[in-house]
């Protein structure tokens, strides 16, 4: 019989059968403790009956006892494979939740940064238009001096379909007066007729009134009056300033 048969907590109590067969036993020890305590002189007397009778056989199974081993380890080992189970299943669904919750943070960080980058480019698109509104409200300022009035000129004779470049009239004002917007000829034949040339290109008044370009000055001496008024002027004799080269 296994040493471990009536350890505690390692079987399950002993059923009918099993309680049938240790109780077999005791009996068969009682049995024998009691011929040994026979006193010696009884031994004589009893020995032919004892010789005479047929030897008791004690029956006994080689048999294993069933379940008792299966109950040692089977319960503890399915247990320990259960709680493995567990513990397997748990630690997957924690690191699907883990990767879930890192799948959503990223999903809302790419749209916080695409709602970000859309509100920039709303801004970016609304002060350009603000701007271009501003632009086309505020009229274009030009520098006073030669070239911010050859340039405004060069702006309004555009409107009007006047032709002429930059070079072709900076070129004849510098010929006619040096760049002064005062400058007046008082010894030519106009001078002398009392209608003197006056301005950067030297227009005579009647030239002037007569090819005043809309939306400038009445000033002869105005600069930009002056040269588009002579641009004009140059444009009807001569087909444009360019091709002057010379008193006109």
């Amino acid at each position: 019989m296994s040493k471990n048969f009536l350890t505690r907590g390692h079987g399950r109590a002993l059923n009918r059968h099993h309680r049938i067969a240790a109780a077999g036993v005791a009996a068969l020890g009682a049995a024998a403790i009691g011929l040994s305590a026979v006193p010696s002189n009884a031994s004589t007397t009893t020995t032919s009956e004892a010789a005479a009778a047929p030897t008791a056989k004690v029956a006994y199974s080689t048999e294993p006892i069933k379940d008792v081993g299966a109950d040692l380890t089977g319960p503890s080992a399915g247990t320990d494979l259960t709680v493995q189970r567990i513990e397997a299943k748990f630690e997957a669904e924690k690191e699907a939740a883990a990767k879930a919750a890192a799948e959503k943070r990223a999903a809302a960080a790419a749209a916080e940064e695409k709602a970000e980058r859309a509100r920039r480019a709303a801004e970016a698109a609304s002060r350009a238009a603000e701007r271009a509104e501003v632009k086309k409200a505020a009229p274009k300022t030009y520098g006073d001096n030669l070239d911010g009035w050859i340039r405004e000129s060069l702006a309004i004779m555009k409107k009007h379909g006047i032709p002429g470049s930059y070079e072709g009239i900076h070129r004849n004002i510098m010929r006619e007066s040096s760049g002064d917007p005062k400058a007046i000829n008082l010894w030519d034949v106009n001078a002398r007729n009392g209608i003197p040339s006056k301005g950067l290109l030297q227009v005579i008044p009647p030239t002037f009134e007569a090819y005043h370009v809309p939306g400038t000055s009445k000033n002869i001496y105005d600069p930009v009056a002056n040269i588009t008024a002579a641009c004009n002027y140059a444009a009807d004799r001569y087909g444009t300033m360019d091709n002057v080269d010379s008193a006109y």
